[in-house]
C-alpha cells in the first residue's frame, strides 16, 4: 500500500532546462539585434541629412570667401570708385553730362486698366451655365 501512495516524482532533465534557457537568451539577443539594426538605420539617414547639410554650407562658405577676397581686392576699390565714387585716375578728366537749364523731364504715364461691361443678359447665361 505504501508504493501506491507515494507521490510520483517529476523527473527533471537538466538538458531541457539548459535547451529552454540558451532558447531564451538567443530569443533576447535576436531582438537587440534588431533594435540596434532599426538604430543603425535611423542614425543613418539622420548622417546623411546632416553631410547634405554640411556640403550646403561648406559650399556657401566658398562662395562667401570668394565675395570677401574679391571685395578686399584692388580691382573691386577700383570698380567701386569708376561706377559709385565718381573718381578718376591721374590724367583723366571726369564728365558728367548735365540737362539743359529749363528742360522738363518727360512725364511718366501709368495705363490703367478698364473693366469690361458685361450686359445682364451675359451674367445670367453664366450664372446658368455654371461658367
Amino acid at each position: 500500500m505504501e508504493d501506491s501512495k507515494k507521490k510520483k516524482r517529476f523527473h527533471i532533465d537538466t538538458r531541457k532546462i539548459v535547451f529552454g534557457v540558451a532558447i531564451i537568451v538567443l530569443f533576447f539577443l535576436v531582438m537587440d539585434l534588431n533594435n540596434r539594426l532599426s538604430d543603425l538605420s535611423r542614425l543613418s539617414s539622420q548622417k546623411d541629412a546632416a553631410e547634405t547639410v554640411v556640403t550646403n554650407l561648406q559650399q556657401t562658405l566658398n562662395v562667401l570667401n570668394t565675395q570677401m577676397s574679391y571685395a578686399t581686392s584692388d580691382a573691386a576699390v577700383e570698380e567701386w570708385a569708376y561706377e559709385y565714387g565718381h573718381m578718376v585716375r591721374p590724367g583723366e578728366h571726369l564728365i558728367i553730362p548735365l540737362e539743359p537749364n529749363g528742360a522738363t523731364q518727360a512725364p511718366l504715364v501709368i495705363a490703367t486698366q478698364i473693366p469690361t461691361q458685361v450686359t445682364n443678359w451675359e451674367i445670367w447665361m453664366a450664372l446658368f451655365s455654371g461658367q
